[in-house]
């Protein structure tokens, strides 16, 4: 059977991310780690953009919720780390459900305006509540997790353990996108009315998608916050949040796997360049630009789109 080139670039990625901690040195594997949380990050924002075609720019907020949640648990309870995971990812499916509400009846311009504004607010409480959230300060001297593994916690074995969850992870966003509830969210996409008068409950089936996307979100934030130790506001902030946006278009909306190949670019080429120049946003912004002139359908839908005029 002969492999397309998508498939031959997948196949290498996964042998890659199965391989890398053997020749890459613990700060890599830590920013290999950090690639993957985001990754699976950019996927769930995509459960809504390329699916729904409602761009949020409150997704962090469900990322931050995630990280709050289990690294409360963390400091004032338990440092079980699957017990942190189950918890996060309750948050963020509640927070979601309880913002979808308010959000789903809306679209475009709107929606934008209302996930930013709902996720500020969150954002607001965690900068005020010292007492809780630690303020601007937030969540310091979080321990790496009890694992269950009568096993050593190292950089290395979490990254297995993000590895194994991000891949159940994104399994389970394929599965869901290939689905018949996944068919059905792109005919709403193209024509609401039509899905409707076919018996379809619209409304419903964006209410579903916008929590479900908010849980995969909370799980990346919960990995998050184990890996990097600390968790703070900027964790809910819109910079998140656009960053997030940002890797859904430059690796292609609708994809579900370009996403995470757009935050595997975003996230390496931060650390590289934010060594050298201070204004890290300003080049986000420039990145933007680009991806929108010369790669309007994202990395990996041009591939696919050449593929199929190759084909034809």
């Amino acid at each position: 059977m002969k492999l397309s080139p998508l498939q031959v670039f997948m196949l290498f990625a996964a042998l890659t991310l199965l391989s890398c901690p053997l020749f890459l040195s613990s700060y890599y594997v830590g920013l290999m780690t950090q690639v993957l949380i985001f990754a699976l990050f950019a996927m769930s924002l995509d459960l809504l953009v390329g699916s729904l075609g409602l761009p949020s720019l409150g997704h962090a907020v469900y990322f931050g919720v995630g990280a709050y949640t289990a690294g409360l648990l963390c400091l004032k309870f338990t440092n079980s780390f699957w017990l942190c995971l189950i918890a996060g990812t309750c948050s963020g499916l509640i927070l979601a459900a309880l913002f979808g509400f308010l959000a789903i009846r809306t679209r475009g311009s709107a929606f934008l305006m209302i996930t930013l504004a709902l996720a500020q607010v969150v954002w607001g409480i965690a900068y005020k509540w010292r007492s809780f959230t630690g303020g601007d300060d937030g969540l310091a001297g979080i321990s790496l997790p009890d694992l269950g593994f009568p096993l050593a916690v190292t950089q290395t074995s979490y990254y297995y353990v993000v590895l194994l969850i991000f891949g159940l992870a994104g399994l389970f966003l394929t599965i869901i996108v290939r689905s018949p509830f996944g068919n059905a969210l792109t005919g709403i996409r193209e024509s609401e009315s039509r899905m409707r008068s076919l018996g379809y409950n619209p409304i419903l089936y964006k209410y579903l998608c916008f929590v479900l996307a908010g849980g995969f979100a909370s799980v990346s934030g919960v990995l998050f916050v184990f890996q990097n130790r600390f968790v703070g506001p900027s964790e809910l902030g819109v910079v998140l949040s656009a960053k997030g946006l940002l890797m859904v278009i430059l690796g292609g909306a609708g994809t579900l796997w370009g996403p995470a190949l757009g935050a595997a670019i975003i996230t390496l080429s931060e650390h590289i360049i934010s060594a050298h120049i201070d204004r890290w946003i300003m080049i986000l912004g420039i990145v933007y630009v680009i991806s929108i002139m010369f790669f309007p359908k994202g990395i990996v839908g041009t591939i696919r789109g050449r593929s199929r005029e190759d084909a034809i």
